[in-house]
């Protein structure tokens, strides 16, 4: 079995308590990095509100100045939440678009963990072709999901244990104009009855007090619960992360990795659909590549073509769909770099044209640079220890020409491809 994972790059604790899901403190909430708030209940208020469309926009540099100016007439906790509220919705404009961000409200974690826009909303739309008209949204956040759904015409029960969270839910769903489809309640997602439900959405928190987890049973809740509370209703989704190891899947789930733009995003274990099927979607879009269970594929000499598998199709471990649709081969078989002789357009991966081949040869690396007058150099590797970056400094790139260099391995061999992106 060939390892896709191998050091992709680009110059361009103990298990929490499974009642609890999500990381919380103790005393106080933050809405920004230094303000802290225990509520949203004072920016909800005309005043608030006021304050927050005064300082919409404000230029970070010029916070302090602002600041000053405003605590004259208001509050000075309200005025720091409201400029830490600025902030939070400059930071969600990169998953909300800026006309949704400019009128929600954050915490700073529900900004880092909700998901982007894009890829809830597709998310929305495979539940209402599933026929599913009632979603309970468990572990909801500030709502991002709840949000996609009812936008996709689906009533929504959004719930999380977290006080704060569950009021910036409550607010984005009636600043959205939503609230009529989501309701909102503050609780213990293990407590909740979802009877009655179609379908069930669960996203555990996977981040601790040290950075992200990757036993998917230390995500809070675990993913044994979530998949227990899956069995309640005919369709389920639980979000979980991309990294996922290929045997912790249920047997009775459909996996799916889904990037947008080519960043993977997340890996979403779905019930009620096809048990057993691994696809990648690729957003936008959206373009599906199944699994055809296909063996790994053989390792080939360098072709004219080099192709990039998307982020997704190396994390749903669809290499061997991609490489036989374009009728190429590995160029080493714990490397995902597929090479072909001939250049045929997919969705699924980007391609390349490869003109010189070396072995890894800093110095004649340089030379060949040089000589192609070559000042903007893109760096990829896999398979490879050397950091794009060390590389570019010691070859130095100058000139008014582009190209790519792949440091990765060819047949067991560390090697140097160079090329560009190939043209239709």
């Amino acid at each position: 079995m060939y390892y896709y994972s191998h050091g992709a790059g680009s110059s361009q604790a103990p298990p929490p308590n499974p009642r609890r899901h999500r990381r919380r403190g103790h005393t106080i909430h933050r809405l920004a990095d230094n303000d802290p708030v225990n509520d949203l209940a004072p920016l909800l208020t005309p005043e608030g509100r006021a304050l927050l469309d005064e300082v919409r926009g404000t230029d970070p540099a010029q916070e302090l100045a602002v600041a000053t100016r405003l605590r004259r007439d208001h509050p000075a906790d309200l005025v720091s939440a409201a400029l830490g509220q600025a902030r939070l919705r400059q930071r969600a404009v990169a998953k909300f678009g800026a006309a949704d961000a400019g009128r929600m409200f954050f915490t700073p974690h529900g900004v880092e963990q909700s998901t982007r826009a894009s890829v809830a909303a597709y998310r929305a739309g495979r539940l209402r072709e599933l026929g599913v008209a009632r979603v309970a949204d468990l572990c909801c956040g500030i709502g991002g999901d709840a949000i996609a759904l009812a936008r996709a015409g689906i009533r929504v029960l959004a719930v999380d244990r977290d006080p704060l969270t569950a009021a910036a839910a409550r607010a984005n769903a009636e600043a959205l104009g939503l609230a009529g489809l989501i309701e909102v309640r503050e609780a213990d997602v293990t407590e909740v009855d979802v009877a009655g439900y179609d379908a069930v959405f669960v996203d555990p928190a996977r981040r601790g007090g040290r950075g992200r987890i990757f036993d998917p049973e230390a995500y809070s809740p675990p993913l044994s619960w979530a998949v227990q509370a899956a069995s309640a209703a005919a369709h389920a989704a639980l979000k979980v992360a991309p990294g996922i190891p290929h045997e912790a899947v249920p047997g009775a789930a459909e996996a799916e990795w889904v990037s947008d733009g080519g960043d993977v995003k997340e890996a979403v274990l779905w019930f009620g659909t096809e048990p057993g099927l691994v696809r990648a979607t690729l957003l936008p879009g959206p373009r599906s590549l199944r699994s055809r269970g296909l063996p790994d594929p053989a390792v080939r000499p360098v072709g004219r073509f080099l192709y990039e598998p998307d982020g997704a199709v190396i994390r749903a471990h669809l290499v061997a769909e991609v490489a036989a649709e374009l009728g190429g081969g590995l160029l080493d078989g714990t490397i995902a770099y597929v090479t072909a002789d001939d250049l045929r357009p997919t969705p699924y991966a980007t391609a390349y044209e490869i003109t010189d081949r070396l072995p890894f040869n800093v110095k004649k690396l340089k030379a060949l640079l040089r000589e192609r007058e070559v000042g903007i150099l893109t760096v990829k590797k896999r398979g490879s220890a050397v950091e794009p970056e060390e590389l570019r400094r010691k070859v130095k790139p100058q000139g008014p020409n582009a190209a790519t260099v792949f440091l990765t391995r060819v047949a067991g061999a560390p090697t140097m491809l160079v090329g560009h992106p190939a043209q239709p």
